[in-house]
């Protein structure tokens, strides 16, 4: 039955995926999604519906099946989009290309894409086959012998209620979609439109929380990890851009001797993770760090930041943001020199005020650059902060700062966990890829890059 269920869904949304424009485009995408939903379950050996499987893991047989689908049905639609739906003048399907005076093989594009090709087959894609291929086996660091665990490996991060793991992902996902048709269908002139466009970026706040409550909580469960990830993740990519931005504006401007000033800004990017976590370290120690002495000598009692959840967390945000303020400070400093200048003294003549140009004039400008920072910030808030928490907190106190990347290398490499180990790398992969995907589609319309 759930074989049969996990199709089904596979089909319907391979179809929605693909496109409805026509009952022939439908049919396609159906099959499409039946066809990327048998894929994955047949490859896993249909065994999460097994009758010793637990029921989170028939959930995520169905979630699985359902991905697939749409990786199908998209992924088909996108490359019939680029050719052209197979008529003249599109894409790799033609038989030659022509530029200028040379005319060139259809194979030309993939010569010249096949060194990446080959790096990113032979050092990504593969590599993140074989990870999740290790995830659904029971194996230890340096055990000879391994067994096959389907899913278990993910389902003990879920609470054991299948109707909870279904119901709030579907219910976020629905309100987000509702909030885009929303945006979608109301007039532009009317005050719904301007809500329905202010709350649309929020709607991942939704899927969010609903992620929340899916993670198990009992017995060191996942949700801890969860949260503070999101906590370091957010306070880190917000703090981080704001002050960069704000450093640059500042430091833009034409003040005698602001050469060095620059470079002495930019030079903590030039500093590794693992030497900031040093670094705060040795000024946050209670003991004999320059803080607490500075605190102590005003008669300030500061608490101990490794005792303390809310400090712990806060100086690890702290540290991860002056390791990140010199790589925003060179990006908005290159992106404030593109902004036209006429336009600027022409808002200052039509009587606008310096906030009213900033924001007006010079963030719109900022556009592109803040989103690609906005990518970047997030990607060293997931991973590469794990050095400053390792020689900051070691996770302490009570896990209240291991985040997911910390977690899943204390599992997978420090308890020898491998199995575990590259579940949460899933996971976080998932993630990772799942929130660019959400930025990238939130930034339609909203970023102008100075076309025409």
């Amino acid at each position: 039955m759930g074989i049969i269920l996990s199709l089904l869904i596979a089909a319907v949304v391979g179809g929605v995926s693909f496109g409805y424009r026509t009952r022939r485009h439908a049919a396609f995408g159906a099959g499409l999604g039946l066809l990327g939903g048998s894929v994955i379950l047949a490859a896993m050996g249909f065994c999460m519906f097994d009758a010793e499987a637990e029921s989170t893991e028939a959930v995520l047989g169905v979630t699985l099946a359902a991905a697939f689908a749409w990786m199908f049905g998209a992924g088909s639609r996108a490359v019939l989009d680029q050719s052209g739906d197979g008529k003249a003048g599109g894409g790799f399907g033609d038989s030659e290309i022509r530029t200028g005076a040379y005319r060139l093989g259809w194979w030309w594009p993939w010569l010249l894409l096949s060194p990446t090709l080959i790096i990113l087959v032979f050092f990504l894609y593969w590599p993140a086959i074989q990870t999740f291929r290790l995830s659904t086996k029971l194996t230890r660091l340096g055990a000879p012998r391994q067994a096959e665990r389907c899913l278990g490996n993910f389902s003990e991060l879920l609470v054991p209620n299948p109707f909870l793991v279904a119901a709030l992902p579907l219910a976020a996902i629905g309100v987000m979609w509702g909030i885009g048709l929303w945006h979608r269908r109301a007039n532009p002139d009317t005050w719904s439109f301007g809500v329905a466009r202010t709350l649309r970026p929020f709607g991942i706040v939704f899927l969010l929380l609903a992620l929340y409550f899916i993670f198990e909580n009992e017995n060191g469960g996942y949700r801890q990890i969860y949260l503070n990830t999101l906590i370091i993740s957010v306070g880190t990519v917000a703090l981080s851009m704001i002050f960069g931005l704000g450093l640059a504006y500042l430091s833009y401007q034409h003040i005698r001797g602001i050469t060095v000033y620059r470079t002495l800004l930019i030079w903590p990017y030039a500093i590794s993770p693992p030497i900031a976590g040093i670094l705060f370290f040795m000024m946050f120690n209670a003991t004999g760090g320059v803080v607490a002495a500075v605190a102590s000598r005003w008669g300030i009692d500061l608490p101990d930041y490794t005792q303390n959840a809310s400090l712990a967390r806060f100086t690890i945000i702290l540290a991860s943001v002056w390791k990140l303020l010199g790589y925003n400070l060179l990006f908005f400093l290159a992106g404030l020199q593109t902004v036209p200048r006429d336009q600027i003294e022409a808002a200052a003549l039509d009587g606008a005020n310096a906030w009213q140009r900033f924001r007006r004039i010079v963030l719109p400008a900022l556009g592109p650059i803040g989103f690609f920072l906005l990518i970047t910030n997030l990607t060293y808030s997931f991973f590469d902060v794990y050095g400053t928490i390792d020689f900051l907190t070691k996770g302490a106190p009570a896990g209240a700062t291991s985040v997911a990347i910390y977690e899943l290398i204390r599992v997978g490499v420090d308890n020898g966990d491998l199995g575990r180990g590259a579940a949460q790398s899933v996971v976080l992969f998932l993630a990772v890829i799942g929130l660019t995907a959400w930025q990238f589609k939130q930034s339609e319309g909203r970023i102008n890059y100075g076309g025409a």
